[in-house]
Parts: C-alpha cells; sequence; structure tokens
C-alpha cells in the first residue's frame, strides 16, 4: 500500500508550492498598482483562493476522493484527452522550469555575475530529478525539512522595528494606484500552486483531511505575504517600493553584521529550497498527465524527458524581462485551470450519477 500524506506534511507542501520567486517583488506590485497600503490587497486575493478551494472541494466530495484523470477518462474518449493531457503537462513544466530559470538569473546577477547562468539551471534539475525519483510521500517530508530551513528568516522583520514609521503608510487605502485589475491577476499569480491539490486526491485519505490542509497551507502564507507588506510599506514607503525591482533583497541587504559581508547572499541562497519544492511540484504534476498518455513507460523516464524539453526551452528566454513575460501568460492559463476544470469535473460527476441512478432504474 501507498503511504498517504498527512494533514501536517500537505499544509506545509501548499505553502512552499506558494512560495516561489514571486516573493522577491510582490511588495513592488503591491506599490506600484494599488499605491499607499497596497499591502492590503493579499487579504481579498486570499479570500478569492479559498472560494475557489471550496470549489475543489466539490469534486473531492461528489468524486469521493477520484483520481480527476479517472472522472474525465469515465466519460470523455481517451484520443481527445491525449491532447489535452499533453498540453496543460506542458504549461505545469514551463511553469517550473521558469521559474527556477528566474531564481537562477536573479542569483547569478547579485552573486555570481560572470558565471553562466545555466550551470546553476542544470545543478538545480539534477536536484528536482534525484527528489522526483523518491515519490510524492518522500517530497512531501522533503519540503517540511526545507519549511524549517527557511521559515526562521520571518524573525529578520523584527530586524527593521526601530526603522518603521507608521506615517509611511499613510491613512489612504489604494490612492495613486493605476490599472488595478491587471494587478490584482499579478498578486494571484503569487498564490498558485494550490490548484495542484486536484492531483492529490488518490495520495490522501480521511485522516488527511486534505482541503483543511490546503486552506492552513494558503493562510500561512497569507500571513506571510501581509506582514512582509506590512514591514514593507512601513519602512520603505510606497512611492520607493515602486522604483524597487526586488524590494525583498533590498531589504536583506540592509541588515548589517560584522563578521560577514553581502549576507543577502546567504539569505538568497535559502530561498533555493522554496523554488526547489515549487519546480518539483510542477514538474511532478507534469508527469501525473504524461502517464496517462503513455502508461507503459516508467514514470521515472517521464520525468527525465520532461526536465530535458524543458531545460532546452528554458535557453530561450536569456533575460528577466522575457521570462516574467511568460510566467505571467502561463500564470493566467493555470488560473483558467484552477477555475474551469473543477467546473467541469463536477459536471462530469453529476452526470455520470445520474446515468447510474437510470441505469439502477432499468
Amino acid at each position: 500500500m501507498k503511504e498517504k500524506l498527512s494533514q501536517f506534511h500537505t499544509a506545509i507542501l501548499i505553502y512552499m508550492i506558494q512560495t516561489g520567486v514571486y516573493v522577491f517583488s510582490i511588495t513592488q506590485v503591491e506599490a506600484q498598482y494599488f499605491g499607499t497600503n497596497g499591502w492590503l490587497i493579499t487579504i481579498p486575493a486570499s479570500i478569492l483562493v479559498c472560494l475557489n478551494i471550496y470549489q475543489i472541494y466539490w469534486v473531492y466530495r461528489l468524486g469521493e476522493g477520484q483520481s480527476i484523470f479517472d472522472i474525465l477518462e469515465r466519460s470523455i474518449p481517451k484520443f481527445i484527452l491525449a491532447p489535452f493531457y499533453l498540453a496543460i503537462s506542458t504549461v505545469w513544466a514551463l511553469i517550473g522550469c521558469l521559474v527556477a530559470k528566474q531564481y537562477v538569473l536573479i542569483f547569478q546577477m547579485f552573486a555570481f555575475p560572470t558565471t553562466n547562468p545555466m550551470v546553476f539551471k542544470i545543478a538545480i534539475d539534477i536536484l528536482a530529478f534525484m527528489l522526483l525519483t523518491k515519490g510524492l510521500y518522500n517530497i512531501s517530508k522533503a519540503s517540511t525539512v526545507f519549511f524549517w530551513c527557511t521559515i526562521w528568516m520571518s524573525l529578520l522583520l523584527l530586524y527593521y522595528a526601530g526603522e518603521f514609521r507608521i506615517e509611511r503608510l499613510t491613512p489612504y487605502i489604494f490612492k495613486d494606484g493605476s490599472s488595478m485589475l491587471e494587478g490584482f491577476f499579478q498578486i494571484y499569480l503569487a498564490y498558485l500552486g494550490y490548484e495542484l491539490c486536484l492531483l492529490l486526491f488518490p495520495y490522501t485519505d480521511k485522516k488527511t483531511k486534505l482541503f483543511r490542509a490546503v486552506i492552513y497551507g494558503n493562510l500561512i502564507r497569507t500571513v506571510s505575504y501581509t506582514i512582509m507588506g506590512f514591514v514593507s510599506f512601513g519602512v520603505v514607503g510606497s512611492d520607493m517600493l515602486k522604483v524597487m525591482l526586488f524590494p525583498l533583497l533590498d531589504l536583506l541587504a540592509y541588515i548589517k553584521l560584522p563578521f560577514i559581508e553581502r549576507i543577502e547572499n546567504l539569505f538568497y541562497g535559502f530561498f533555493l529550497f522554496t523554488t526547489l519544492i515549487t519546480l518539483v511540484l510542477y514538474f511532478w504534476a507534469a508527469g501525473e498527465s504524461t502517464q496517462r498518455v503513455f502508461p507503459k513507460i516508467k514514470i521515472n523516464v517521464h520525468y527525465f524527458f520532461i526536465i530535458l524539453v524543458a531545460l532546452l526551452i528554458s535557453y530561450i528566454p536569456t533575460v528577466l524581462n522575457r521570462i516574467r513575460e511568460w510566467l505571467l501568460f502561463l500564470g493566467y492559463i493555470q488560473i483558467g485551470f484552477a477555475y474551469i476544470m473543477p467546473f467541469i469535473l463536477i459536471a462530469l460527476l453529476l452526470w455520470q450519477r445520474r446515468k447510474r441512478q437510470r441505469d439502477a432504474q432499468c
């Protein structure tokens, strides 16, 4: 029997998936699109995420924990689903790959400007493959270890207590903002990753309490984003945040210790753990999808070719702006998947239930 995920490991896993590279620039987006007290936008974004999670919960409840692939294949021919599986696996693989490439480019820019970034990218992909071969249960345990390796960094916000000024927050809410709808979508992208719980149904049981765990993971992420935004707006101010490329890294650079220089590079290295889990889970999701198309091929072979193809594609974008554009486009596709797929699955489950009742009466 396969081991099932625990509630604690699942909550941490969801939190870690959501903690991507976007954390470095989210306060800049809040200031640019929402102006003063833009950090408050994380709350309505999180509420919308919770509503989507509740929508996914009904898929789980109506399907009694069935795999979403089984639900689809009971009503839709395989030759129609195969292109969809390959398309969505491509989206997942590219999201994971580009998140890692974005991390590598930022790391190279701050720490190793003369080193080829693809050297770091290949090293991360090797780590991802090694973790993928251990299975989802071990990935969840690794994410918990990585969580404890990084969560302590939240205490660094206490360092700025002396620099915090309440007047920098101002009494105004969302003043001097622009294109707020576009900004809201970009803030929502920082929460993506929770939707992969659609694929966790077969790996959980009643003891897992899957959706309670997903909500807990999202709430931890929300509290983290909100506190970080509150501190950033109180220490730097919305006007200065608008012109910062990576406000979090600039804040970390402000920390000075007498026995070490450029400590922000050390702190930045810890974010590799969160980036790695995001990368691994999206590759894992891609493998779950392609395995339905090529079931006779071993899963590790799926992972190898997914990582290889994604690595080759990652050579195309070479600057951060291009990667950001790609991630925005793929993120919008993923938002559509997160909301449309549960509706399709619920409709199929209701139709299948009605069909069973009609056949039972005959």
